[in-house]
């Protein structure tokens, strides 16, 4: 089984105040997901903060782009899709499920909603007490077959910058509670603080990626009976190259981070799955 994931893409809105912005921001995104889907495989994931703010006509933008390939295509929602508008209407346009769980016969993948509503001041990440015991439902029955997670916050304490205020899920959400019911192999994958960072703790590995505006790059996850790997795609175009700066300098509510890469054991890793016996 073979996944595509994405970080924070951050399509955003553009003025005309700035030559050519507009252009070089639709040549950016068509050439990066174009990019995205290029690649055979059984999923294609984004890990929140797929738009900048969450505006009606980012969201109808991109997901323009998005199904013109008609591949199976998973969002998690970030604090960045719901800053302009409700939970509701984000989904309508985005025709997503809030969160689910896909089970297949390799892996069980579960999507999760860790963003805030319309709350542009905090930024941090929340999940529900309804969302929280259905987690648990599946961690549960997940038994010891391999648990994907993929969410946009991460959970406190454990990649980097997640210890800085409103850089995880709320630290009085006890994840742990839950993550630590697995039985076998979890990752974990998330997006928001726009740095690459990969940490393993007890029987989770977190592998978090950085926004695509920092780096265009992309994760494949491929998952056979011995292991997990997880190895990262660098898009050179040239065309990504030229453009990026002027986005992120013009752009509002996003901020370049110049060290966004990290150390290169922080992009790419294999995780071991049990044994037949050991199952």
């Amino acid at each position: 089984m073979k996944l595509i994931v994405m970080g924070d893409l951050h399509y955003h809105e553009v003025d005309g105040t700035v030559p050519e912005w507009q252009e070089m921001r639709n040549d950016f995104y068509q050439t990066f997901i174009a990019r995205f889907f290029e690649f055979e495989a059984d999923a294609y994931i984004s890990l929140g903060d797929l738009t900048n703010y969450g505006y009606s006509s980012e969201l109808q933008e991109v997901y323009g782009m998005i199904r013109q390939y008609g591949k199976p295509f998973y969002h998690a929602l970030g604090n960045h899709d719901l800053y302009a508008q409700s939970r509701r209407e984000v989904l309508a346009i985005t025709e997503q499920a809030r969160y689910h769980a896909v089970t297949t016969e390799q892996a069980v993948l579960v999507f999760i909603d860790t963003a805030k509503e319309m709350d542009f001041e905090d930024w941090g990440g929340w999940v529900d007490e309804e969302q929280l015991q259905w987690l648990e439902g599946v961690v549960k029955t997940s038994g010891t077959k391999p648990l994907l997670v993929f969410a946009h916050h991460p959970v406190h304490k454990t990649t980097a910058h997640s210890d800085r205020p409103k850089g995880s899920i709320h630290p009085d959400i006890d994840m742990w509670k839950i993550l630590n019911m697995k039985q076998g192999t979890g990752i974990y994958f998330n997006g928001h603080t726009h740095i690459d960072s990969i940490v393993k703790q007890n029987n989770w590995t977190f592998v978090q990626l950085s926004a695509c505006l920092d780096q265009t790059s992309l994760r494949i996850v491929e998952i056979d009976q011995d292991e997990i790997s997880i190895s990262p795609v660098d898009i050179t175009d040239r065309i990504l190259i030229e453009s990026v700066e002027t986005l992120y300098n013009n752009m509002k509510h996003f901020k370049h981070s110049p060290h966004a890469r990290g150390e290169e054991s922080d992009r790419g890793c294999v995780v071991p799955l049990l044994s037949a016996a050991e199952r």
